[in-house]
């Protein structure tokens, strides 16, 4: 990943106010400042907005709902859209490649491969993306820590 996507990332993650959940409705009134502080619960710290979370199904459309195997992946980014492109390079000769490396031979200038898939993303949505796949990277860090923890016993 680039450090220009990275620092876009940090931008986009950092947190800003107050979330729209968070915000008052039109029409409605703010409440007493002290009601607001949170005196109701003894701590007078403010309580900590609920998250709720909203079920979401996505109905396929012709073959979307068909996988698609990718072994690499590219990001370019542009205003207010990232384009993530994944690709499909041959295992055989991304395998080939530290051989010929180690015994001198010349390697390729330009590996050529196949464009899988391109999806445009806007930057809430790559903040979402980055986030669900920081969670999932998390949890398989736990599940190899377990396992090896499991085996070491």
């Amino acid at each position: 990943m680039t450090r220009k996507v990275k620092d876009a990332l940090k931008r986009l993650t950092k947190r800003k106010g107050v979330d729209m959940a968070e915000a008052p409705k039109k029409g409605t009134q703010e409440k007493d400042p002290q009601e607001k502080e949170g005196s109701g619960n003894g701590s007078g710290k403010p309580k900590p907005p609920e998250t709720k979370s909203l079920g979401i199904r996505l109905v396929p459309v012709a073959d979307s709902d068909q996988p698609v195997v990718a072994n690499y992946s590219s990001i370019n980014v542009s205003p207010g859209m990232a384009f993530i492109d994944f690709g499909f390079l041959e295992p055989g000769m991304l395998a080939a490649l530290p051989r010929v490396a180690r015994s001198g031979g010349k390697l390729p200038e330009r590996l050529n491969g196949k464009l899988a898939v391109r999806v445009a993303l806007g930057y809430d949505a790559l903040a979402n993306l980055h986030q669900q796949l920081g969670q999932v990277l998390r949890g398989l860090q736990e599940a190899a820590r377990a396992a090896g923890a499991k085996k070491d016993a």
